[in-house]
């Protein structure tokens, strides 16, 4: 399998590191940014005298913007690709984090956090179809060597909040404005490289993918849709940890939100340290294997998570269920491509997407019931969901390596 997904020599199937661990780098810089949306709740909530329905309204705004174009700018990637389109996503990213840093009422930021979402948008799809190009043919390494990037990014945005914006205020969110030209530079150099890849393939020749299961049409949509079953369960939780976590700490153990925000820390980078041993696990066992172990083996210690009375022991169960749940994304992901490898970037963006638009309606939907209701019977709801993750049994058995 090459590195478009066709049959090549194996020469050109090498894996490129050099430009996985760039592509792995511009994530971490580009989820860093965006992990500063979440990070500055308790922040902004206090500032401006918000509700959690007001909390998961931004949240919604910025998650249904990275979300909704995602799988029309993927399709249109897998027949245009546009090698500088990585390092355009970041001017939207600086924009909005700009404006951000200056908004001053509650509308200001809903209108800054969707230029950012719009950033996303633009970056996920194609950065999946570079990590694909270079992964000559260990798809699911490739994946997790991508993905490790985002999720040590989206851990480090809480800590840098911690560090930066809640002892320097709303804005020292201009800091991150150095990120996002960083990452600019990282994405035109990619570009250049994308560019050559495309030009050697030649962008008239219509290259021969290699299925690797025999399913049927129909066979294949409805896997699909389970797939995206199974990110509903697992998303749904994440959001809750993602937004609610510090929250949740500071209602029921009298946390600081300096501290509370370091323990999001933890959480996100054992999720980070799980990615990691996702993909080589994938590889070697299969996506159906990890997709069930993932997202049903976290299962019983989020169940137990609210009922412990240690904020210890509540973020060590939090750390394990981080490390468990998180390699589940790049499994359901490669899985996807495995069944229609013609449509890489489409399937990237469907399932970034999916991702995001969970993200955003969960956190609207539990950000409006915290408020009926309280945090912790969020925080309990929000925990039974991995349990649907017993319905990963129902996915067929394909080939987890591609003919070359």
């Amino acid at each position: 399998m090459s590195d478009l997904g066709v049959k090549t020599t194996h020469k050109q199937a090498t894996t490129v590191f050099s430009i996985l661990l760039l592509v792995s780098l511009g994530h971490f810089l580009n989820d860093t940014m965006q992990a500063v949306i979440p990070a500055i709740y308790p922040v902004i909530k206090e500032n401006f005298n918000l509700s959690f329905s007001q909390i998961g309204i931004i949240t919604l705004c910025f998650q249904m913007t990275s979300s909704i174009i995602q799988p029309f700018i993927g399709r249109y990637a897998d027949k245009h690709p546009r090698p500088f389109s990585l390092a355009i996503a970041m001017i939207f990213t600086l924009i909005g984090l700009t404006m951000l840093c200056y908004a001053n009422n509650f509308y200001t930021i809903l209108i800054s956090v969707c230029i950012i979402g719009m950033g996303s948008s633009i970056f996920h799809p194609e950065a999946s179809r570079v990590a694909q190009m270079a992964s000559g043919g260990k798809r699911g390494l490739a994946q997790s060597i991508f993905q490790v990037g985002g999720n040590a990014g989206t851990a480090a945005g809480p800590l840098l909040a911690a560090l930066i914006i809640i002892p320097f205020g709303q804005t020292a969110i201009g800091f991150f404005d150095i990120l996002a030209i960083v990452a600019f530079f990282i994405f035109i150099r990619i570009g250049f490289w994308y560019k050559r890849r495309i030009e050697e393939f030649g962008r008239s020749k219509k290259p021969t993918f290699i299925k690797t299961h025999s399913l049927t049409e129909g066979q294949v949509k409805k896997t699909l849709f389970l797939l995206l079953f199974l990110m509903f369960s697992k998303n749904f939780f994440s959001v809750s940890m993602t937004n609610y976590f510090t929250f949740y700490l500071i209602n029921k153990y009298d946390v600081s939100i300096y501290h509370s925000q370091m323990a999001l820390f933890a959480y996100l980078s054992a999720c980070a340290a799980g990615i990691i041993a996702g993909g080589f696990l994938t590889d070697k066992f299969g996506r159906k294997l990890v997709i069930l172990g993932s997202i049903f083996g976290a299962a019983p210690f989020t169940v137990i998570m609210p009922y412990v009375n240690s904020v210890y022991l509540c973020l060590t169960l939090a750390m394990l269920i981080g490390i468990i749940i998180s390699s589940a994304f790049s499994a359901i992901l490669v899985y996807a491509t495995d069944l229609m490898p013609d449509k890489v970037g489409m399937i990237a963006g469907l399932f970034f997407g999916f991702a995001f638009g969970l993200g955003g309606i969960g956190s609207a939907f539990f950000g409006a019931l915290a408020d009926y209701t309280s945090i912790d019977f969020v925080f309990k709801l929000s925990t039974l969901l991995p349990l649907m993750g017993i319905f990963a049994l129902k996915l067929p058995n394909i080939s987890s390596k591609a003919k070359s």
